[in-house]
């Protein structure tokens, strides 16, 4: 293990956050709010400890490894949330360190949970911290390094693999920074286009700024207590809903569209099973709450698609309480909660490609099982996956299930019941916000044991990661192998 190389790659991660910290010290400073204070001390703190790291001697062979990747990867997170939580705490709008590092943990990892029971009186700087937090880490802040600092040579592939969602990691194009530039081009283009429509739609400036930050990197954090039912505007409820679709496109098709590639885009079998469990899942859920609820047509289809996209996407932002929502309509939405948005996106959950992956290897089996000498192979956009895949896509889905049971019998120590707690476990480690019952979108996590929320903030991680760079880090042979 290479901890000279990675202790520099935590270096540089230290000095990005110092200078992400001074975004929300200027938004401060123009509402003028005392939170500025909490920005520059924590701003400052992590550029004198990033410079530190970042100017330690390195060897004339150091080169990062695969291991390597994942440790620094994870290190890097865990380190962005422990600084990252103390605005809040010294800012006095989270008192205690354990519900900051919560909220903070929240917002990297763009789950959207929460433990603030009231957002509207917190000043604005926070807020827009908050909302950063979460527009940071969608694209992943080990990507925006790359982009502004690809030191690292041909180690570099290595901590964009790590980081990236998807069982099919792949560059744009060669250079791993230029890849790292081309994906951040895109999400800052989208982010800007969604600002400008929202604004177009009738929201301030700054609740534009925010809600396009949180919805492009699919993380649901808003700065109104009711969400996007605070916003009267249908259109403001659509643009939402479209932006967080593309946003759980991958973005290399998003890229090849652009590129006017539109063969490439048409062929993703992930894109057209993503888009047929989006539009199959809204028809279903309106049926269901026009028959079960009595409401509106138009009501019950604004209401199904917004919430099927916002969950499958893992947003999680909410017009209204799923929570109260008949039981197919909540089983639907817990199910795409599980299934997720594409790979290469800014979405968590399992994932839409694995889902294709592991049905396809199911049928190839029940083929060997008629036809015993039958042999194929998976293919995926008339492209040979590789067994190392199929076999790794198996593991993820294993320590997936693993680590749900397990958060889900921890928080049920709380005695908050079985759907809050499997809902709990499962919103926290696919990325999505708001579970069911009381912790659903007209709740918040604040009733939960500071156990449940280290648990649950340590679920979000995995989750945000695809599990492996936590798990090496909990694994004790990386500690003792050189």
């Amino acid at each position: 293990m290479n901890f000279r190389l990675i202790n520099k790659v935590l270096g540089y991660i230290l000095l990005v956050e110092a200078g992400c910290l001074l975004a929300p010290l200027l938004v401060a400073l123009y509402y003028r709010e005392d939170d500025w204070l909490s920005f520059t001390l924590v701003a400052v703190l992590c550029a004198v400890l990033g410079f530190a790291l970042s100017r330690l001697p390195a060897g004339p062979n150091d080169l990062m490894q695969g291991r390597d990747g994942y440790m620094a990867v994870a290190l890097a997170w865990l380190s962005l949330s422990a600084f990252g939580a103390l605005p809040y705490v010294i800012s006095g709008a989270v008192p205690h360190y354990v519900d900051a590092l919560f909220e903070t943990v929240s917002g990297f990892t763009t789950t959207g949970a929460t433990i603030l029971t009231e957002i509207e009186h917190l000043p604005r700087g926070i807020l827009f911290w908050r909302a950063e937090t979460q527009w940071l880490s969608g694209m992943g802040v080990l990507v925006m390094f790359l982009a502004l600092m690809p030191k690292l040579g041909g180690g570099s592939v290595h901590l964009m693999r790590a980081e990236s969602p998807g069982p099919i990691k792949s560059k744009l194009v060669p250079k791993v920074g230029q890849t790292a530039k081309i994906l951040y081009a895109i999400y800052m283009s989208l982010t800007a286009a969604e600002t400008v429509a929202l604004r177009a739609a009738g929201m301030g400036w700054y609740d534009a700024v925010t809600h396009a930050f949180t919805t492009m990197a699919t993380g649901g954090f808003s700065v109104r207590n009711a969400s996007i039912a605070a916003y009267p505007s249908p259109a403001v409820v659509w643009i939402i809903t479209g932006f967080t679709f593309l946003a759980g496109v991958n973005f290399s098709l998003l890229y090849a569209a652009i590129r006017g590639h539109w063969r490439q885009v048409w062929r993703s079998q992930e894109l057209r099973l993503y888009t047929a469990l989006i539009l199959g899942a809204t028809l279903l859920v309106c049926l269901d709450l026009f028959v079960q609820t009595g409401a509106r047509l138009s009501e019950s289809f604004t209401e199904a698609a917004f919430h099927v996209v916002t969950v499958m996407t893992t947003t999680g932002y909410a017009i209204g309480d799923f929570a109260l929502w008949p039981t197919f309509s909540r089983v639907a939405l817990v199910a795409l909660m599980f299934i997720g948005a594409c790979a290469g996106s800014t979405a968590g959950g399992v994932k839409v490609s694995r889902v294709l992956i592991h049905f396809k290897n199911l049928r190839r089996d029940l083929a060997r099982i008629i036809h015993p000498k039958h042999i194929s192979v998976i293919t995926m956009d008339g492209e040979t996956v590789d067994e190392g895949v199929v076999a790794s896509s198996h593991s993820f889905l294993v320590a997936y299930v693993v680590v749900l049971v397990a958060g889900t019998l921890i928080v049920g120590w709380d005695n908050l019941g079985l759907e809050e707690s499997f809902t709990a476990s499962m919103t926290c480690i696919s990325n999505v916000g708001p579970a069911l019952g009381r912790l659903g979108p007209a709740g918040n996590f604040s009733i939960l044991s500071h156990l449940s929320k280290i648990v649950l903030s340590l679920e979000m991680l995995m989750g945000r990661l695809e599990l492996l760079p936590i798990l090496v880090l909990l694994n004790p042979a990386t500690w003792r192998d050189r």
